[in-house]
């Protein structure tokens, strides 16, 4: 038996074999069949207890060790790749918004807007962060479970649409083993890349073990800063990038450890420490544009330099036992993030120059116009601290509750500069070097809540289930944001309050405060029609919660909600496996962001969307060969008009009083962005002897239809709908009981799929529709990695 793929969990083993509802690549995990005597179970966590997956009435996806391994994984976004019903938008590595079923309105992911819709955790510890997901490197994990529809009873805030789930291996103190596996790869009219990535499991006497586990990626560039200039209309001043052009230049270095222990007190009591880190430098911009200064793809033109490091680490205990016959887990963490962030913001200077003849605000202290090129320095900070104390009764008695309390309270102290170099004293942010603005704040948001869920099994077939959760949420912003009050008399300074509150800063402008207690709630029903076959019907709820707009002129956002109405079976037919689920969403009040005044991103309550879905997954296997199809579709519509500003009415022609003509931004009946109406997947493969070696070859390939880039129509039509792409993946591998060697190619036919598009500043600014400034938009297309080909060999130990 391979110990590197069953340590976490030797019941585990044929992930996706034959049970994986909704799951995309189920057939490829049949080597792992061999740590379980019945090639049918397959456990999760999905309900916070372990279950073999084909009896918990959720629709669930999930990858396991050996999947992750086979199909390349390395990051976030190469998992989302085969999740139907997943979704993901990405501007650069460490910076990702996950969407399930649809449940997206376009946010622009600012850092004092709404929270996710997805929740995200590693093992127990919630770990997405204000802003977004982190991006862990995918190694030694023992699966990865994906969530579809609200979870809110269990997972709470955030996870209105869906929970990801990233389970790690834990240490078995069973025996000393462990792996080294070695990559190296190719871009597409790119660089070389390479990984490498290990592991050790270490018992520590009979009743104690530790696993190690280290890695280091590196990522080639294959976006090329080519070589351009401007000249600015007000001053006549031209600036070129000479300096900054370079081939290839978003290269990746990715390098992280996770220290895991586990001691057994006695047989009924555990503690598991973990402590894990992680370190991601990423250089250039990870876009290609479209303008009229690119004539070719995997191209820009940036005049600033460009790049990020994201750094975290995470502290996290578990301690589980029993009292009496109830199981108890008490669980709590901690996690510090900090972000570092280069920005070119020169378009903006450009584009709001040629239209409106900006660049006369901009001089030296001897009143001589300086160049307005522009550019942003990011530093954020983040803290996350979560408790949680569960109960659960025994799970063989036909009367079963699960419940608890949560506690979480996390931070963010936002800097955001916005530099023009040598610009006078008088239009600079008091206590700057050189800032033309200035964003300093401090987001705190605070969870607290009491859940439970209680089943009974009503017959030998039928169980019934009804769960609550019961929350407040309290959620503040408080700093100061805008320009000094020599350059502007409404934004910044001269709107100030109160004296500075938040280090660094001069003054303060916005401190507000938001909180609110409610509940949802979740009902469920069961029916086992044999033991290989079950059909559920589920209405559950999810919520977001709501929150402070930074210009503190605009009342708080409130919590938006997530109704969810599903009818979904599982069922295996021999070498056959079948599952899917239908749904409605209906999604109410939601919060819906978008740049405002001063580029300032600003969130309102105004709308309601219905989603109506289909999932299934169908796969089948029979001797050494597998084959797996999976997909989604989703028809998301909104069912109001969206106006600029909300109103009780819905009537986008109400003058809403603020001296400003309200306006419709999107009729009734409009899709919703981001998300495709289908999206699927094929993965085939055949296993066979190769002399003492096993062979394997296999090949995948993903569909994402159209997407609109904008939920409202105008800004739609400036940026573009984004149009389908397919993917074709492929590897070739043998191993025996130590070694292993593939070959892989993934987007053999370098699909340059879209997944994200933007500009600097608004849509009707950069976007520049009427072409007033002369050299027409410039936009910024987050595009999939190109084709990439390496060689991938590993070694058990």
């Amino acid at each position: 038996m391979n110990k590197r793929h069953c340590a976490g969990n030797r019941t585990l083993a044929a992930i996706l074999l034959t049970g994986t509802a909704m799951a995309a690549v189920t057939p490829v995990v049949a080597q792992e069949a061999g740590a379980s005597e019945d090639r049918n179970v397959i456990i999760v966590t999905a309900s916070k207890r372990e279950q073999n997956l084909q009896d918990v009435p959720i629709a669930i996806q999930a990858l396991g060790t050996e999947t992750l391994d086979q199909l390349q994984v390395n990051e976030l976004q190469d998992v989302i790749k085969f999740l139907p019903s997943v979704t993901i938008q990405q501007g650069a590595p460490g910076f990702a918004q996950i969407f399930f079923r649809a449940v997206a309105s376009g946010e622009n992911a600012n850092h004092s807007t709404s929270l996710p819709t997805v929740g995200t955790y590693l093992d127990e510890m919630p770990i997405t962060t204000i802003q977004g997901a982190l991006d862990i490197h995918a190694y030694d994990l023992a699966r990865v479970e994906a969530l579809a529809g609200p979870q809110g009873t269990l997972y709470g805030a955030s996870s209105m649409a869906g929970t990801i789930k990233l389970v790690t291996n834990q240490p078995d103190t069973g025996d000393t083993y462990g792996a080294v596996d070695l990559t190296l790869n190719s871009v597409k009219s790119g660089d070389l890349g390479y990984t490498g990535e290990g592991f050790v499991n270490l018992p520590l006497g009979e009743n104690a073990a530790m696993r190690l586990v280290g890695w280091y990626r590196r990522d080639g560039g294959y976006i090329d800063n080519i070589a351009g200039s401007r000249t600015y209309p007000t001053s006549g001043i031209t600036d070129n990038n000479a300096e900054l052009v370079e081939e290839d230049y978003n290269d990746v270095d990715t390098y992280g450890a996770r220290l895991a222990l586990g001691i057994d007190l006695n047989d009924n009591w555990t503690i598991k420490p973990t402590l894990m880190g992680q370190v991601q430098k990423a250089d250039g911009s990870f876009a290609q544009e479209r303008s009229s200064a690119v004539n070719g793809k995997y191209q820009t033109v940036q005049y600033n330099p460009e790049g990020s490091e994201d750094k975290w680490v995470q502290a996290a205990m578990t301690i589980e036992g029993k009292i009496g016959s109830w199981d108890l887990v008490v669980t709590g963490g901690h996690l510090r993030r900090k972000t570092t962030v280069e920005s070119d913001y020169s378009d903006y200077a450009y584009f709001y120059d040629a239209l409106y003849g900006y660049g006369a605000y901009f001089y030296d202290n001897a009143g001589t116009l300086v160049n307005p090129n522009q550019y942003i320095q990011g530093v954020d900070r983040y803290r996350k601290s979560f408790g949680e104390l569960r109960v659960s009764s025994p799970q063989d008695a036909p009367l079963r509750f699960i419940g608890g309390v949560f506690a979480q309270r996390q931070s963010h102290n936002i800097e955001q500069n916005y530099i023009i170099d040598d610009i006078a004293d008088s239009i600079t942010v008091p206590g700057s070097a050189s800032n033309i603005w200035l964003t300093k704040q401090q987001r705190t948001d605070r969870d607290y809540a009491a859940f439970g869920e209680l089943s009974y099994d009503l017959t030998d077939k039928l169980t019934l289930l009804a769960g609550a959760r019961v929350y407040r949420y309290k959620n503040s912003l408080e700093g100061f944001f805008g320009y000094s009050a020599g350059f502007s008399s409404r934004t910044g300074v001269a709107a100030c309050f109160a004296p500075a509150q938040i280090d660094g800063t001069p003054c303060t402008n916005v401190d507000k405060t938001t909180a609110e207690t409610d509940s949802i709630f979740k009902l469920n029903a069961t029916y086992k029609i044999t033991d290989d076959a079950l059909v559920y019907a589920t209405w559950s709820q999810g919520f977001r919660p709501g929150g402070v707009n930074r210009r503190g002129t605009l009342p708080p956002y409130t919590p938006d909600k997530l109704d969810n109405y599903e009818l979904g079976w599982k069922t295996t037919f021999g070498p056959v496996r079948f599952n899917g689920a239908i749904y409605q969403l209906d999604w109410n009040n939601i919060q819906l962001s978008f740049l405002g005044e001063n580029g300032l991103s600003e969130v309102r309550n105004a709308g309601i969307a219905r989603i109506r879905g289909l999932e299934m997954d169908l796969g089948y296997r029979s001797g050494g060969f597998s084959l797996n199809l999976g997909g989604s579709y989703n028809d998301a519509k909104i069912q109001r008009d969206f106006c600029r500003i909300a109103n009780p009415q819905f009537d986008c022609t109400l003058d809403p009083g603020d001296g400003r003509t309200n306006a419709l931004l999107a009729p009734s009946g409009t899709r919703l962005p981001v998300t495709a109406k289908f999206k699927g997947n094929a993965v085939a493969r055949y296993e066979f002897p190769l002399g003492a070696w096993n062979a394997r070859v296999q090949a995948a390939v993903n569909h994402v239809g159209s997407r609109r880039s904008d939920l409202r129509p105008f800004q739609n039509g400036i940026k573009g709908t984004l149009d389908a792409y397919t993917t074709a993946d492929f590897s070739l591998g043998v191993k025996n009981d130590i070694y292993r060697v593939e070959l892989f190619a993934t987007n053999l036919f370098n699909s340059n799929g879209v997944i994200n598009t933007g500009v600097q500043c608004l849509e009707t600014t950069c976007g520049d529709p009427d072409g007033v400034s002369g050299t027409g938009p410039v936009f910024y297309d987050a595009v999939i990695k190109p084709r990439i080909i390496g060689l991938k060999v590993g070694m058990d130990f």
